[in-house]
């Protein structure tokens, strides 16, 4: 039996305000920044959110400043702000992030420590609201939040399934919010085995299965139970596996990198919307290459993020 559903995806995470440096340099000399936002949960959604997909987002602000202009930005992308909660005891999480015009990663510092998200937990994320969507989609940052996003996250997943909706699961490390590596692999193997789909980059999938090769990081999650593991190779492109098969996908090649954060962000936003849509692998994959390519030609996380009819032109051209 169809289930009926109000939203396409659920996600959730922390929202992070974000001054981003206007000029080139180390951060401490830097007098000059913009205002956005930050955070590769929502940077998801936002993609999702401008393909045409409904999508609900779930978080925690501080009552400040920081706040209502994440509140106010999220709505403007088009995403149900109706489960963002404003915590009046705790502050929203920042973050400072350097520009670089070589190409290169840039520096970013982190001011999150005890922030309104970091105290989310399950009653945030009720069944009634998972039972109304298609999909969940969650990454391996707020479970190294604390032990209430840890106990979300997993609550999150086990419910969605239940409920006969589809998981897709970034491990997208942070391994300075864990207490150890150990830890942190401990959690987000276990979690990563809840999910229809699993999407980690080849240094994380190294670093969580002790294996060095897309088919070896596959065999893994698939051995656990997962249906579809997508390895990130960078402008290589990406390695996709399930039970029956296994293939390479070329990347697209850019003329200019500008910012590489939210690369796996658009990746990921590709290849979940082309898989709700019914497309086959291959064509899922080059997707998420293709807006992973978008991602990196544009100066901050989610701003080259593509509309419908820019992906279009793109992939037809």
């Amino acid at each position: 039996m169809t289930r009926s559903t109000t939203f396409d995806v659920i996600a959730f995470g922390e929202t992070m305000a974000m001054m981003v440096a206007d000029d080139p340099g180390e951060l401490a000399e830097v007098t000059r920044f913009t205002k956005r936002i930050a955070g590769a949960d929502n940077n998801v959604a936002i993609g999702l959110a401008r393909l045409g997909l409904t999508v609900g987002w779930v978080s925690r602000v501080g009552d400040d400043s920081f706040g209502r202009f994440i509140r106010q930005t999220l709505a403007g992308e088009g995403l149900d702000v109706s489960r963002l909660s404003t915590d009046e005891r705790y502050p929203t999480g920042f973050q400072l992030k350097s520009r670089r015009d070589d190409g290169g990663d840039p520096a970013v510092e982190y001011f999150r420590r005890g922030s309104a998200a970091s105290h989310m937990g399950p009653e945030d994320v009720p069944e009634s609201l998972l039972s109304s969507a298609r999909h969940l989609h969650c990454t391996g940052i707020p479970p190294a939040l604390g032990e209430g996003p840890l106990a979300l996250s997993e609550h999150a997943m086990k419910t969605m399934r239940r409920v006969g909706g589809s998981v897709s699961f970034d491990p997208n490390l942070r391994p300075s919010l864990w207490k150890d590596r150990e830890t942190m692999r401990h959690h987000l193997n276990r979690l990563a085995s809840l999910a229809d789909v699993v999407l980690p980059g080849l240094s994380e999938g190294e670093i969580l299965t002790g294996e060095s090769t897309p088919q070896g990081v596959a065999e893994f999650y698939l051995s656990q139970g997962v249906r579809e593991v997508v390895i990130k190779l960078g402008p290589e492109g990406a390695w996709y596996q399930n039970d029956s098969t296994g293939f390479m996908v070329p990347g697209v090649k850019v003329d200019r990198v500008v910012d590489t954060v939210g690369a796996g962000d658009g990746f990921a936003t590709g290849f979940v919307s082309a898989w709700l849509e019914g497309l086959p692998a291959e064509q899922c994959v080059a997707r998420a290459n293709q807006i992973g390519a978008f991602a990196v030609q544009a100066s901050g996380d989610m701003e080259g993020l593509p509309t419908r009819d820019a992906l279009e032109r793109a992939m037809s051209s």
